[in-house]
């Protein structure tokens, strides 16, 4: 569950009915419940095909993202779409690793809805990292570029 950032999971089969559902603390609770057989436990029944609800691990603790290096911007996509490198597939990139930028260089394409919207740096400096791959979707905010601004 929190490796697929689930907090809550329901499965219902027949008349056996399974619900996990996790805590802020990390542990899993699990309840199977079947109709009421007059055993005036409210029907929550154990099942011994079921294996006995436990404890999970708590969740480690998430690693502190590590500190941006002085004057490194990112480059953000200003849109949803689809990230082109290039005008086409058979010409070069816009920009590449180590190469200078201003604020009016076009450094990508973005396709959205059939339209190629050209993305330029708004900030002076050197590409120093690509971090999308090219013909691959991008979210609005999504980091594309990193480059080290001129100071």
């Amino acid at each position: 569950m929190t490796r697929n950032d689930l907090t809550e999971f329901e499965l219902e089969k027949g008349d056996v009915k399974i619900r996990i559902k996790r805590g802020s603390d990390g542990v899993s609770h699990t309840l199977t419940t079947l109709p009421r057989e007059g055993n005036g436990n409210g029907g929550v029944h154990a099942d011994p095909s079921m294996p006995a609800p436990m404890a999970a691990a708590p969740a480690p603790a998430p690693a502190a993202a590590p500190a941006p290096a002085a004057n490194v911007k990112e480059i953000k996509s200003p849109m949803v779409g689809t990230f082109f490198r290039s005008p086409s597939p058979d010409t070069a990139s816009y920009v590449e690793i180590g190469q200078a930028v201003t604020e009016d260089t076009v450094v990508c394409i973005i396709e959205a809805m059939k339209v190629m919207n050209e993305i330029k740096a708004e900030v002076r400096g050197v590409i120093t990292e690509v971090l999308v791959e090219n013909a691959k979707p991008v979210e609005f905010g999504k980091p594309l570029f990193k480059v080290k601004a001129a100071s």
